[in-house]
């Protein structure tokens, strides 16, 4: 970035809109090779490949509105887009949806391992995951209930998910995972940013 960022400083007028989809790469470090230039730092994640995608963006105070409205139109295209208020919270954006992909694709893989585990043949148990997590991301996206009341809706007292969920909910289970995995991938966002002094 210290070596690519430089030479668009000479690109473009004082109307040109800088937008970056660099991970822990802050403005400041931008607006030091740019100068006090429009610029909008967006957090995309991979399923913006099929038009599903989840953007997050910040401008710094030189973007105007009807830059960010420009940079919003051209993220849209690619899925949903939101904007956040302070910069410092990319790191945790970048932790979750942009980084968050690959967990649920983590838990697709584990689902179908356990499938085989428990008896399945491995091309049948694949499916089954894939289509399951797959399935369950489309009703969560049309739903206009949340993932708790979806995940209750599933649960019968006394049934097979209830058995399974006192597993995944117990207290060493699945949420203080999930929360120091966020917490691992939000430090390391932060890390992959030099100091402003230096250059990479």
């Amino acid at each position: 970035m210290a070596e690519v960022v430089p030479p668009y400083a000479d690109i473009g007028g004082p109307d040109t809109v800088h937008l970056s989809i660099a991970a822990g790469w802050p403005v400041r470090l931008l607006e030091r090779d740019l100068g006090a230039v429009p610029i909008v730092r967006a957090m995309p994640n991979t399923p913006a490949a099929i038009g599903e995608g989840m953007t997050v963006a910040w401008a710094n105070r030189a973007a105007n509105r009807d830059q960010q409205a420009l940079c919003e139109a051209l993220l849209r295209a690619v899925g949903a887009v939101a904007w956040i208020d302070d910069e410092a919270l990319m790191d945790a954006v970048t932790a979750v949806s942009g980084s968050g992909p690959a967990y649920v694709f983590l838990l697709a893989e584990c689902l179908a391992e356990a499938a085989v585990d428990a008896g399945l043949p491995a091309d049948l148990a694949r499916t089954l995951a894939d289509r399951t997590v797959s399935g369950a991301g489309a009703l969560l996206a049309q739903s206009e209930e949340d993932a708790a009341t979806l995940r209750r809706n599933v649960t019968s007292p006394g049934g097979t998910t209830e058995a399974a969920l006192s597993v995944l909910m117990a207290t060493d289970g699945l949420a203080p995972l999930m929360s120091r995995a966020v917490r691992a991938a939000a430090e390391r966002s932060r890390a992959l940013a030099p100091s402003s002094r230096t250059r990479g």
